[in-house]
Order: structure tokens, then C-alpha cells, then sequence
């Protein structure tokens, strides 16, 4: 047996909510669920009550490659976090029908690390979690977003695939934080669907890493899933 395959696969959890409420829960149960179900090690990251600075466009990471000129909390904590991980969950709550400005302000900062080593996110795989208080408030446009950094760090973005899941994990709180999202029974089959194409592709992407053959996934149908 590889090594790699004796190793859990190592998962970040972004909330990017500056509350502890529909996000905060949603990440941590998909956290939850990968440590309990499939063995994962987890660790996690929310933007409540964090110094976060705006990327200024400064260049200060391309002309020195030292990092971020701003020493504010994803300096010190996120960066080393996303690093470690082979796979990223970053949830969004749903504002003005996109992605919340935590989340945006944690990605575009994420070009300081980049800079520093353009290949530093190559195939690590990435899924999205958006929640509204409307039903179809934006939750897939923020989910879009979401894999768009994960594209052009050269990440791997996973969906559900078809039959309900799709873009990711899509959830309605109607404005009652986790109490509403918990009660999402379609959010949270997207969410389970989401979270086991993150591990299936995590794990091959590992093997392929090590030379090891690559199982193939075997296609899903929506009967009986779980």
C-alpha cells in the first residue's frame, strides 16, 4: 500500500460569515461528516470577529514573494491552514445575491501566497456552501464564484453532480441562522452529495499523486441516496 493512501485526507473549513450562524453550522457538520465518515483530519477558519484587510493591489507580494504586506489575521492564521489541507470547504452566507465580502476579501488575499509560489494550490480540490434567506437568493452565482478561484489557483472545484446536488451545497435559512439551515432537507442531501465528490476526488487525485492506479468512481443515480 502507497503511503499516501495511509493517510487521512486533510480538509480546511472556511466559513466566510461575519456571524456563528447558518455558515458557521454548515461547515462545521460538513467537517463533522468527513472527520466521522471518512476519517479525515479537519481543520477550520471563520471570518467572525477576525481583522481581515482588503487585498490594496500594493505588488508588495509579487516584487518581494515574502507574503502579504497586511499582518492581520489571515497572515497569521489562515495561510499556513490552506496550505496544510488537501482539500478546501469555504461557505458563504448569500448577500446582494453573491458571495459576502469576508469571502471575497479571504480569496483575493490569497494571491500574496500564490505570488510567493505560483504552484502552492495546484490540485488541491475545493466545494462550495452557500446559504440564503430566500430560496433561489444566489446561492449557485456564489457557489460560482467560489469555483472560479478554485480554477485560477489551479485547484480542482467539485459539485454535487446532477440529480440534486450540482453546483454544491445550496441551503434556504429562511433568515433562522442554523435552526433553518438543520431543517434544509434538500440543502443538506446537496451537502452530503457535494462533500462525497470532494473526498472521492481528494483520494484520487492523492493516488494519482503517488503513482498509485486511481480507482475509478462509480456514477451515482438519485435512488436511494443518502
Amino acid at each position: 500500500m502507497q503511503e499516501t493512501e495511509t493517510k487521512p485526507i486533510k480538509i480546511l473549513g472556511i466559513s466566510g460569515s461575519p456571524r456563528n450562524m447558518a455558515t458557521d453550522f454548515l461547515v462545521r457538520e460538513a467537517l463533522k461528516i468527513a472527520k466521522e465518515k471518512y476519517g479525515a483530519e479537519t481543520d477550520y477558519f471563520s471570518a467572525k470577529g477576525k481583522k481581515l484587510n482588503f487585498c490594496i493591489h500594493c505588488d508588495f507580494c509579487i516584487r518581494k514573494k515574502e507574503g502579504c504586506i497586511h499582518k492581520d489575521d489571515i497572515s497569521a492564521e489562515l495561510y499556513d491552514k490552506m496550505i496544510w489541507a488537501d482539500a478546501w470547504i469555504i461557505g458563504t452566507p448569500v448577500y446582494q445575491g453573491t458571495l459576502s465580502a469576508q469571502t471575497k476579501t479571504i480569496m483575493d488575499r490569497c494571491r500574496a501566497v500564490v505570488a510567493k509560489d505560483p504552484k502552492i494550490f495546484l490540485n488541491k480540490v475545493g466545494m462550495g456552501i452557500a446559504d440564503g434567506g430566500d430560496r433561489i437568493g444566489g446561492q449557485e452565482p456564489a457557489i460560482q464564484t467560489i469555483h472560479n478561484f478554485y480554477v485560477i489557483n489551479e485547484m480542482i472545484p467539485v459539485g454535487g453532480g446532477s440529480f440534486g446536488a450540482n453546483m454544491g451545497g445550496t441551503f434556504w435559512s429562511k433568515d433562522r441562522g442554523a435552526e433553518g439551515v438543520s431543517e434544509d432537507s434538500e440543502g443538506m442531501r446537496s451537502l452530503r452529495r457535494t462533500l462525497k465528490k470532494l473526498i472521492q476526488t481528494t483520494r484520487l487525485i492523492k493516488k494519482a499523486s503517488s503513482g498509485a492506479e486511481p480507482e475509478a468512481q462509480k456514477p451515482e443515480m438519485p435512488k436511494g441516496e443518502k
